[in-house]
């Protein structure tokens, strides 16, 4: 895997990766895009997400809808690297608690590399919802 960054003007960047895909970041303080921080945690929610997904298809769960939020601290300091993530996995459906909380678990402990260096620095805690 490989990625590269270039700068296009102002505080603004565009990346791409192996993948071929572009993605614009902003540091400005008027951003027009995600900062890279944003970006780390958007990652750690689809990794999760993919993670659960997968699960919970494989188990058969019938889901309808599924979201993870993720709410973040940072160290005051530089580097201001996460110190804390509170993830919120919210699941629509017949989904079993069991089925839902081992998928879960299965992501933190053994399948989400994002979570896994995440870890690192930051504490991270989650709260599962069933929404009728």
């Amino acid at each position: 895997m490989e990625a590269s960054v270039n700068w296009t003007d102002h505080e603004r960047y565009v990346g791409s990766a192996t993948s071929g895909h572009l993605l614009v970041m902003d540091t400005a303080t008027d951003k027009t895009a995600n900062t890279p921080m944003e970006l780390v945690l958007l990652a750690l929610c689809g990794c999760t997400a993919s993670d659960v997904v997968g699960i919970l298809r494989k188990k058969r769960e019938p889901f309808t809808a599924f979201e993870v939020r993720a709410a973040a601290e940072r160290a005051d300091g530089y580097p201001a690297v996460f110190t804390s993530i509170h993830l919120t996995y919210s699941v629509r459906g017949q989904v079993s608690q069991k089925a839902m909380a081992d998928a879960v678990r299965l992501s933190k402990e053994k399948y989400c590399s994002v979570s896994a260096m995440l870890e690192k620095t930051a504490k991270i805690t989650h709260t599962i919802e069933h929404v009728a």
